[in-house]
């Protein structure tokens, strides 16, 4: 079976359409905030509609039928089609002027990594900021997401997509109709994010400031508009714990917030992965907070704020937020934490591996996944003493298919040997080994802040430019969750059949 090209490049150009009408947002802002880049960034949008239309008109005719292959090309390209566009702005208004560093930090932002190069960020006209936020709002839910909601209109089916994008093992339909799911997961996902920048505001934020964190937050993204990134508002606890509580949200599976808004709360509290989700954060805090309160010193860690509320709370909520934003992925700090004792330093790179719940915004191997291997190695014990009996793993307490769980040891290995890989090509640039590792999982896993030069306290601006096109690799299938992006490197996937 032949791939049909075309309804790839149609594809792309609704894409495009997409990117560049919110850029067009962005002038707005821009306009609005008179930050002198308003005609660059409106050009810029102007150029993505048009391209995006050429490419809709000239392959109009298409056949409507989308296999998995095209399903696969279409989301993997469609996210390098949105990097390279969402470049533009960047380079036209000089913030970035290299297409390398702004490649890597728009693929930063769609993949809701966080990673910048940006040394003053306070620096950056504000419709430039809002941009670089708008491109985690994008990424965070999926962008196919977002466009199948309007397939229907086009007559094409959306199945295929969602498979590909979604994220996590397992896809939970909320209706029968595949676009159903998509607008109503992208409501929650903008309610959220309406709610997060009102609180934001009401506890001391700027407006601008407000939305650009919030739109951070739910895509567990991690860009701010601050250089010290939420550090800033370390003498406002308040907004800390506001943003704790939505990248806690953003962090848990959307269809348990639907059952939730449904009246069927029972149904999203009795979620096993949602147990598990609570309770690593639960005693990951509680190990870092005492190590904090009785051995680190916050004042080396916190970029010189001053600590409100007690030293027992500081310790808590810092010790909190870290957790949070590095499980969740999202990659806002509020203070140094490879600062807090080896022990807390490894702790906290070990975490970069856990990742929120399937179907979240968040990067990772994700807790279900965790869940689902930890069970079936302790299966095996069992297994060993009793050959004969039948054992299966159990999730939710329904039996899981020998096929879900061999899927999900193939992602594990394959994960860890893209981490390990990862790590020698970054070394290969003479990149020191705390630092390599730290690259390495953080750019898989979609976190933003990494050890040694590449710290919570510093930026991606030293990589050189070689290791910024390998991390924007990692980046991209990290977010795609591995196989997408990597069926398109064998052979069997472009043979015909």
């Amino acid at each position: 079976m032949k791939i049909n090209y075309e309804i790839i490049f149609y594809f792309f150009g609704l894409l495009l359409l997409f990117n560049g009408g919110f850029m067009l947002l962005a002038t707005l802002i821009s306009l609005i905030y008179d930050d002198g880049v308003t005609l660059n960034l409106f050009l810029s949008g102007i150029a993505v509609v048009l391209f995006g239309i050429i490419l809709m008109v000239s392959t109009k005719k298409h056949s409507k039928e989308m296999n998995k292959r095209e399903g696969y090309m279409v989301v993997t390209f469609g996210w390098v089609v949105m990097a390279i566009s969402g470049a533009l702005p960047y380079m036209v208004t000089e913030v970035i002027p290299s297409f390398t560093s702004a490649f890597f930090e728009t693929m930063s932002g769609y993949t809701t990594t966080g990673a910048t190069i940006i040394n003053d960020i306070e620096a950056v006209p504000k419709g430039i900021l809002f941009w670089r936020s708008t491109t985690h709002w994008i990424g965070g839910m999926g962008i196919i997401v977002l466009a199948i909601a309007i397939l229907p209109l086009l007559g094409i089916g959306g199945m295929q997509l969602f498979a590909a994008e979604a994220p996590g093992p397992s896809a939970d339909k909320l209706h029968p109709r595949i676009t159903d799911t998509a607008k109503r997961l992208w409501l929650i996902y903008f309610g959220y994010t309406v709610a997060e920048t009102v609180l934001l505001k009401a506890a001391g934020m700027s407006f601008f400031d407000a939305i650009n964190h919030a739109m951070s937050t739910l895509s567990t993204g991690g860009f701010s508009t601050k250089n010290a990134s939420v550090a800033y508002w370390n003498d406002k606890p308040l907004i800390q714990y506001i943003i704790i509580t939505f990248m806690f949200l953003a962090g848990t599976n959307f269809v348990l917030s639907y059952y939730a808004f449904k009246g069927k709360i029972q149904k999203a509290l009795r979620d096993e992965e949602l147990h598990w989700y609570f309770r690593f954060i639960a005693s990951f805090t509680i190990i870092a907070a005492l190590i904090i309160y009785f051995r680190a010193d916050l004042s080396l860690s916190t970029l010189d704020h001053p600590m409100v509320w007690g030293e027992a709370e500081s310790a808590f909520r810092h010790a909190l937020f870290q957790v949070v934003t590095v499980i969740t992925t999202t990659g806002f700090i509020t203070a140094d934490y490879t600062l807090w004792t080896p022990f807390l330093m490894v702790l906290f790179f070990g975490i970069m591996f856990l990742g929120g719940s399937a179907g979240s915004t968040s990067g990772g191997v994700k807790v279900m996944r965790h869940l689902i291997l930890i069970k079936n190695g302790f299966l095996e014990f069992k297994r060993a003493i009793h050959p004969n009996a039948v054992l299966p793993v159990r999730y939710n307490t329904k039996a899981i298919t020998g096929v879900v769980v061999y899927n999900i040891l193939g992602f594990f290995i394959l994960y860890m040997i893209s981490f390990i890989v990862g790590a020698l090509v970054f070394s290969m640039f003479e990149i020191d080994f705390k630092s390599a590792i730290g690259l390495s999982a953080s750019s898989l896993g979609n976190i933003g802040p990494a050890l040694g030069a590449f710290g919570p306290v510093n930026n991606y601006a030293a990589l050189p430019p070689l290791a910024q096109w390998w991390a924007s690799f990692l980046m991209l299938i990290g977010r795609l969750e591995l196989f997408t992006v990597l069926i398109l490197l064998t052979p069997f996937f472009w043979r015909n059949r």
